[in-house]
Formats: C-alpha cells, structure tokens, sequence
C-alpha cells in the first residue's frame, strides 16, 4: 500500500486504508462501502492492481460556501460540494442533489459510483457528484433559484461541457438544470447547453430522459430474469422509492404482466396482494406528492416492506436502505438496485447467501447516464433524435452491457457486483496507465 499523510483507517470487511485527513477514520460513511468494494476487486485487476490507489482518491474535491438572502431578508449560509473521482477516461459526469444529510463522505461514493457506472456501460466519461446541505421543501421558488444560480458560480471553475458536465439527481430537476445552464451561460458569455444535461427539452434537453433511469432498470431486469428462467408475467414486484426510477420502473414492469404489490416512499408504506394500479398510484403521486393515502391498498408499518413476498425488489430511493438488520427478512429472487448505493457490503453478503441476484446500482441505474451522454452529443451537434431512436440506442447499450458483465460474473463466480467493478476499474485504470503520469 502507497503511504499518504493521514490516519489509517479500517473498513467493515477489515481492510486497512491510508486515509487523506479531511475523513474520519471511524466514521467513513457511503466512501467506506466503495472503498470495501474496490477491495474485492483488486485481486482481478491483474497488472493494473498497480493502479489502484487512483480508484481510491478523488482527484478534485471543492467545498463551498454558498450564501444566499432569504426572503425575510436574512442572509443564510450553505454547504455546497463538488467532487471528480476520476477523469482518465473523458470529463466529469454526475448529478447534483439538494438534500438536509448531504456530506462530503457522499458526495464523494457517489462520484466514484459514477466513475464505475461510466465505464461499465463504456460511455467516454469520468465520474463526478455534487450537492448542497439544505432541505429544498423549506424554501421558496425564489431561494432555491437563487441557491442554484449561486452555487452553479461557485463551482464554475470546474464544470464546462469538456470538462464536467452536473445532471440532476435527489431533489433536483429539469427546471434546477435550466438555471445552472443559463448561469454558467451568463457568466461565460455565451449559451452553452452542453454544460449540464436533465435539462428541459425545450433548452437542448432529451427525449427520453425522465424516463431513461427507470427504463434502465427494466432492461437489466428482463435480461436477468431471461438469464434465471424469471417469468415476468405474473411476478410480484414491490418498489421502495416512486420518483422517476422507482415509478417509471414499476409502470413498465406492469405493463410487461408483472404485479406491482408493494411500494414504499417518505409517505408511506402500501400493499394490495392482487397488484397495485400503477397509472393510478403515478397520478396520485404526481398530485399529492407521494404514495400515502392511496385508496386502492393497505397500509403497512415501514419495516414490513422488506419481508414482503415478491420476486422482484427494486431499491430506489437513498443509499443504505438494504443493510444487515433487514436482508435477512427478503423474499425476492433478483433485487434491481435503482438507488446509488442502497445496499451495504454486509447486506450483499447475507443476499449473496441466500441466493439472492442482486443487479448493482453500477449497471441497473446506468440508463440515466447513458440518455445524458445521447443528450450532450446531441447539444454538441444541435441534431436531435426521436424518442424511439433514444430508447432503441439505450436499450442495446444496456443488453451489451449486461451481457458483458453477466459473462465476467459466471467466468469466475462472482457476484454481478464485483463483476461490473472488474470490467469499469480494468477500462479506468487501463486509460489511467496508458495516459501516463504527469509530468
């Protein structure tokens, strides 16, 4: 191990770790998990384990103070934060979430995910995060505007349609982008819609791209329920998180025969054993802002969710939802991770054990990224594609894949986890060694 200042820090699986001195060594958090997970890989990586320690240090991490006038006219100071894990293999890309639990630690898995999920489905970027510390539902329209544009000028020296382009991810959406677009326009002199993407289509945006996370997920899941002898048709399904990912995932899982029997959000808990109506659950989501109260299905206690019987789990809302108090209870076959991260390391073991096929964050939420990369070309070539041809491109890149990582997986009986840690390390580090040092 290379020698670094700062304390050693040690992970859950044992591992020791030089740690930078702005971590805690007993306390790492999300950044903990990932660096857990390249440990499982290093023995694959062959000559490239030379290489290693890139994957475990951020190249650029800026912290930022973001002050903004309240509508009281107060002054109120915010957190903000913007990491790049890895550029050897083209700019930054990574969403920007507004969350109250926001922390470097975060911000920081969160970029090293997206290094991993770039290069597993191989589309020419790094990976980077973003995020402010704040509750977004405590402020006004005006505020989080205001919040948004000033955190955007905060981080202009690092984002730029070459160098890192932010997208939107918890809590912040297309209209969120639109501002970050139109001041980084304003303060570059020039209309640049390719620095951000998630963006409205009427402002260079996607077709497709709402639904593109989501539509991921689905993809891998019928390739791995083809791959298991899954028969989708009759398949009890249960969701926690209905936002794009969760929801639009549920409504093609519906429409392709399954039965969406259990869906949990910040709202609430819902089961109906004969399945959910999802068009009417999405519509009554969309009005009151989540799935408690909803006529057609009983409440159940939080924790229940997780015993629910079902085939298929898709965690799909915040990080660390699956852990080793609760994967013990689950029922399902394949879990379809729509979440970053919503599965700890020793959670992962207790699945692995029971036989449980777990579909990682790192390709089954790789769709989203991958209609951002079709959104970026086509701003660069202001030529536009329809939505059929956008889904038809993502659909293949998903299987192709999928395909590749599923063969990894059964080479040498792994899980399908590790295997995407192998094929997107191996093409990180393998740009990193040809690229070189310098100077």
């Amino acid at each position: 191990m290379s020698s670094s200042t700062g304390a050693p820090g040690t992970t859950a699986a044992g591992a020791v770790h030089s740690l930078p001195s702005y971590l805690q060594a007993d306390h790492l958090g999300p950044w903990g998990n990932y660096l857990q997970q390249v440990d499982r890989v290093t023995p694959y990586l062959g000559n490239l384990a030379r290489w290693v320690e890139t994957l475990k240090r951020p190249k650029r991490i800026l912290i930022v103070d973001v002050p903004i006038e309240l509508d009281n006219g107060t002054i109120a100071h915010y957190e903000g934060y913007r990491v790049q894990h890895n550029l050897s293999r083209g700019p930054g890309k990574g969403g920007v979430r507004f969350h109250q639990d926001v922390t470097l630690s975060e911000v920081m898995a969160l970029s090293a995910w997206m290094s991993v999920k770039n290069a597993a489905v191989n589309v020419p970027y790094g990976g980077a995060k973003g995020g402010i510390r704040v509750d977004p539902k405590k402020l006004s329209l005006g505020e989080l505007e205001r919040l948004t544009r000033r955190y955007t000028s905060e981080i202009g020296l690092l984002i730029g349609p070459s160098k890192d382009i932010p997208a939107p991810d918890v809590n912040t959406n297309g209209q969120v982008m639109a501002w970050m677009m139109d001041t980084y326009s304003m303060n570059t002199g020039a209309t640049a819609t390719g620095v951000v993407t998630g963006k409205p289509v009427d402002l260079g945006g996607s077709l497709g791209r709402v639904e593109a996370t989501g539509r991921g997920v689905y993809t891998v899941g019928v390739e791995a329920a083809k791959l298991t002898g899954l028969a989708l048709s009759g398949a009890r399904v249960a969701v926690q998180g209905f936002g794009n990912v969760g929801g639009i995932a549920a409504k093609l899982f519906a429409e392709a025969g399954a039965k969406v029997v259990a869906v949990q959000d910040h709202t609430g808990t819902i089961f109906n054993g004969n399945g959910l109506d999802v068009p009417a659950l999405l519509a009554h989501v969309k009005t009151r802002g989540g799935v408690g109260g909803f006529a057609g299905a009983d409440v159940m206690k939080p924790e229940e969710f997780w015993g629910v019987d079902c085939e298929i789990l898709i965690p799909a809302a915040l990080e660390g939802q699956i852990t080793k108090d609760n994967a013990g209870q689950i029922k399902a076959k394949l879990v379809i991770e729509g979440a970053n991260g919503p599965t700890t390391t020793e959670a992962d073991d207790i699945l692995n054990d029971k036989g449980v096929l777990v579909l990682p964050d790192v390709i089954a939420n790789a769709g989203g990224v991958t209609v951002s990369y079709f959104e970026w070309v086509q701003d660069f070539s202001s030529f536009f594609w329809s939505e059929d041809e956008i889904n038809a491109r993502l659909v293949r890149i998903m299987q192709e894949a999928f395909a590749g990582i599923w063969q990894v997986s059964q080479e040498h009986k792994l899980s399908l986890r590790t295997a995407t840690f192998i094929v997107a390390c191996q093409r990180i580090l393998h740009a990193r060694e040809m690229r070189g040092l310098y100077p």
